[in-house]
């Protein structure tokens, strides 16, 4: 928005210029982020201790965690926050991408907003009921297939999702209901696992910075012709935008973790997760990532798997032996290395360098092909 309206003043200001890269306004959004999270977090942690808006630890959790119990949660309110001002500001409005990841990240938002109110208001253990999550993430799929089939802004690339490794290698999912339900799939998943792995102090926001940062990169090359041509990956327009929302997100995540980082003053609650892991999968939807995703948010997958395993495999032991076994002593798996006596400063660190190995891994994926 700021680039539209001083852009035209640059023949008076010089400096102004400045707002018609993408570089410059990616690299002032992240800082903006990383403003607003420290100006505005320890309102915003003061706030919650008042309304005493506190996080209610399972019984059946980790010991360790009980002192735990009070701790400010919604605090993933200050990540959307931080996310979309700075987006606002300093992307271009008109894009359609743009529009597309802002409406998710919000939505997403005050979905987890109304379940964390439920359950920490109204006191009801259990949040919003599975069902409604998975029918509001349904319908941000169906919202965002919808755009993108009617809009044909891909064009040829419409229904294609491209494969990494391999060049000029894609899946064509050839009818839009198909590509619809695959679409639902990418943005319930990667917001159901972002809010799995939000277990540990700073575990999901470190997590997330590292991801978006890949998708970051892989926007600003999506969106010019001549690395799009020398890397042989498909160059998507609108996509250089996105880079401004990227930026921000890491920032906000950033920001969010100087207040998260163990002992954490403040937890991201499901707002947080629920938003910020549907951005993720939107993210990777509108650059045509969406494999790719698997390896950029790795331990994201791990975390997954790992409640899919201990399930099947408990319900498995219980149908054989009659009595249900589980596979790890705890899951998600970062609960299991607490239980094997691993510091949790420790698992957060560890999964970190892990999903730093897992982000490398997946910008070779360029030059391998």
């Amino acid at each position: 928005m700021l680039n539209e309206l001083l852009l035209p003043l640059r023949e008076f200001f010089g400096f102004l210029n400045l707002f018609e890269y993408i570089t410059f306004r990616a690299g002032a959004s992240a800082i903006l982020a990383l403003l607003i999270s420290f100006i505005f977090g320890p309102f915003v942690v003061k706030k919650l201790i008042n309304l005493q808006i506190g996080e209610s630890i399972r019984d059946h959790g980790p010991d360790s965690h009980k002192e735990k119990q009070g701790t400010p949660t919604m605090g993933g309110v200050l990540i959307i926050l931080s996310t979309i001002i700075p987006t606002v500001l300093l992307a271009d409005l008109n894009n359609l991408f743009i529009q597309i990841i802002c409406i998710s990240m919000v939505w997403m938002g005050l979905v987890g907003f109304y379940d964390d109110y439920l359950k920490v208001v109204k006191k009801r253990k259990d949040g919003l009921s599975g069902r409604y999550k998975l029918l509001a993430q349904t319908i941000l799929g169906v919202f965002i297939s919808y755009i993108l089939i009617s809009s044909n802004v891909y064009g040829d690339y419409t229904l294609l999702t491209f494969v990494p490794f391999l060049k000029n290698v894609s899946i064509n999912f050839f009818y839009p209901i198909i590509y619809a339900i695959f679409i639902i799939l990418v943005v319930s998943a990667t917001s159901n696992a972002v809010n799995l792995t939000d277990g540990l102090d700073g575990l999901a926001a470190g997590l997330l910075a590292i991801s978006v940062s890949v998708f970051g990169i892989i926007a600003y090359i999506s969106g010019r012709v001549d690395f799009t041509d020398y890397l042989y990956i498909a160059y998507l327009p609108l996509a250089s935008e996105l880079t401004i929302f990227a930026t921000a997100f890491f920032g906000g995540c950033l920001g969010f973790l100087w207040f998260n980082a163990k002992p954490a003053e403040i937890f991201m609650g499901d707002v947080g997760s629920l938003s910020t892991g549907a951005a993720l999968g939107t993210l990777a939807i509108l650059l045509k990532k969406e494999v790719l995703l698997l390896i950029v948010g790795g331990v994201f997958v791990i975390e997954t798997l790992s409640v899919i395993i201990q399930v099947l495999f408990f319900r498995y032991t219980k149908n054989k032996y009659g009595t249900g076994k589980k596979f790890f002593l705890m899951a998600p798996i970062h609960h299991h290395f607490e239980l094997k006596g691993w510091p949790e400063s420790r698992v957060v660190t560890r999964f970190w360098i892990i999903g730093i190995l897992f982000a490398l891994m997946s910008l070779t994926t360029f030059k391998v092909r």
